[in-house]
């Protein structure tokens, strides 16, 4: 978790900035005058955690969408350092290059061996570079396929965990295939004759999200979104303007609660109070504390079973009417 002095705010969690401000006050008197501050300290600090329970019970879509992006929120790689015991990230696609916007490899959870597959976006500019902020080229989504077929043939589960604006728009990776190989992933992953467990983790954009989005369970945590498009587009397209974003992450019904209604995921994880980005660790272990029991239900299937079930959900979805 950042510490205090690194620690980002969004607009709406000024309240608690203004809390931990007078903490740091109080701390400051206490060392320059040596006069026992612990009383006010323990009030503010029980303060703060009243005041983030209260900030994200009453949270508008829009605001969801800035949570599921806050600067301070963990990744990929900060879920697989907390929530595994060993990880052995595995790279390429065999073909082009190493996606970094793509990590995936073996992992073990609390014994249980799974491959783990995710985007990452980075954590600061030089890393988001690096990382293309989370938006994966074809070879990308052909290494995680290439890491799926791997886990299928060593008997282990997948899990991913998606988190992307997109996949990555840009001329050079429609030239080497972008739309085919997310065909491709959601072609092959409906067919994986091992348990795949899904969960988004931040932002589920679009294809991006759905090229390693298709398994047998699909989970959102709590402060997350997924949708066909971003709020910030929608608006552009529909309004020729980014102004109305809060306007179109509400009628887009993207966020956790409104994805369960539709039928289109499984269930919604909890995060920390306030938001993942508080507490790292309690994050991690409400996630794997999530996964191994579902881990265990669906290995307890055959593989046709899973197969069949997993072709018959995703052929349910949506909403239509025959004339």
């Amino acid at each position: 978790m950042p510490t205090n002095v690194n620690r980002q705010f969004l607009d709406f969690e000024k309240p608690i900035k203004d809390l931990i401000d007078e903490i740091e006050v109080a701390r400051n008197r206490q060392d320059k005058t040596k006069i026992d501050m612990t009383d006010l300290i323990s009030r503010l600090e029980e303060n703060i955690i009243e005041k983030r329970k209260e900030i994200t019970q009453n949270l508008s879509s829009w605001q969801r969408v800035q949570l599921s992006r806050h600067p301070d929120r963990p990744y990929t790689m900060k879920y697989i350092d907390k929530m595994t015991d060993e990880f052995l990230e595995l790279h390429g696609d065999r073909n082009v290059k190493d996606d970094k916007a793509m990590i995936g490899g073996f992992a073990s959870i609390d014994g249980e061996t799974v491959m783990l597959i995710g985007q990452q976006k980075g954590i600061n500019t030089k890393m988001r570079q690096m990382r293309n902020f989370g938006m994966a080229n074809p070879e990308g989504y052909r290494k995680a396929l290439r890491l799926m077929k791997l886990a299928e043939k060593f008997n282990k589960p997948v899990v991913t965990l998606i988190d992307t604006p997109g996949a990555y728009p840009g001329l050079e990776a429609e030239e080497r295939g972008q739309g085919e190989a997310i065909a491709r992933n959601i072609y092959e992953m409906i067919r994986l004759k091992v348990p795949v467990i899904c969960v988004i983790i931040g932002e589920g954009a679009s294809g991006g999200a759905l090229g390693i989005g298709v398994g047998d369970r699909v989970y959102m945590m709590e402060n997350t979104w997924y949708t066909v498009i971003s709020p910030e587009s929608c608006s552009s397209i529909l309004w020729r303007s980014w102004d109305k974003k809060e306007i179109a992450a509400e009628q887009l019904k993207l966020t956790a609660d409104k994805m369960l209604g539709f039928g289109l995921i499984e269930g919604i994880i909890p995060e920390p109070i306030g938001g993942a980005h508080w507490d790292y660790d309690e994050a991690a272990n409400i996630l794997k504390e999530y996964l191994k029991p579902v881990l265990q239900e669906l290995k307890n299937q055959t593989p046709e079973e899973r197969i069949e079930k997993r072709i018959e959900k995703f052929g349910k979805m949506g909403f239509w009417e025959e004339v």
